[in-house]
């Protein structure tokens, strides 16, 4: 091995290191779809609402689209959770807003949600188990094994949840108060334009905290080579002679 040899594969064991970080947040968070499927309720809603006014046709379309996403994702036979998550969302908020009458209460539900999940990051981070961590745990195929196997790793799970509460949390100090003073129309579009750019910086950021951090333990991996071993040990020991002594009995007995 040349002096050369050791930087080049320290670089690719990085590299790899970090498509896979990106490939598992990808498949968490849903990617460009996803992201399409949270905003584009939302956006209708707003847009039918700042045209005509109407809280019927608004909510009605943003149901509608939402719907249209779980059936064209199971047409295509593509996780449904995404999509799934949004009709929820919306469904909440329709029954919100014609309950009121306040088509600013289409939004609540997901405001909540918003101001619970970051409650929850912190508190789970306080507690020593980082809400993200359990989240994306299964995806790494590491599960829980960061919280007493893999410190580093666990020291980043805690960075990137702080960050995803308190971004979460002053996406929520700035809507509640527009909830209360601005009218629907500002305040819809205010609420779509921070649907996207929060979301990202926080997946970036846990994308720069995971990427730097100790490889997750493969505990699947882990579970198939003990499986495979407890199987050869048994194979080995069922093509003994059923009279024959063991090796290292009959030896013992020679000493």
């Amino acid at each position: 091995m040349t002096s050369l040899d050791k930087p080049t594969q320290d670089t690719t064991a990085e590299d790899d290191a970090r498509a896979v970080t990106e490939a598992a947040l990808f498949e968490a968070f849903g990617g460009v779809r996803g992201m399409v499927e949270t905003v584009l309720p939302g956006l209708l809603f707003v847009t039918i609402f700042t045209i005509n006014k109407d809280l019927h046709w608004s909510a009605i379309a943003a149901l509608v689209v939402s719907l249209l996403l779980v059936v064209v994702r199971l047409a295509m036979r593509d996780t449904v959770k995404h999509a799934f998550s949004g009709v929820f969302g919306v469904a909440f908020g329709v029954v919100f807003a014609m309950m009121t009458g306040n088509a600013k209460d289409f939004y609540l539900p997901g405001m909540l949600y918003t101001l619970g999940l970051a409650v929850a990051y912190i508190v789970t981070t306080l507690a020593g188990v980082p809400l993200i961590g359990l989240m994306l745990g299964p995806v790494f195929k590491e599960n829980l094994s960061w919280r007493t196997r893999n410190p580093g790793r666990k020291k980043a799970y805690a960075k990137a949840s702080w960050a995803w509460g308190l971004i979460l949390l002053a996406k929520c100090a700035i809507l509640f108060p527009l909830y209360w003073w601005a009218d629907t129309t500002k305040f819809g579009w205010v609420l779509i334009t921070l649907k996207i750019p929060p979301f990202l910086l926080a997946v970036w950021l846990t994308w720069v905290f995971l990427a730097k951090a100790p490889a997750p333990i493969d505990v699947f991996a882990e579970m198939e080579a003990e499986e495979k071993a407890e199987e050869e040990r048994k194979a080995a020991l069922a093509q003994e002679e059923p009279g024959e002594e063991p090796a290292a009995g009959r030896h013992r007995r020679q000493s």
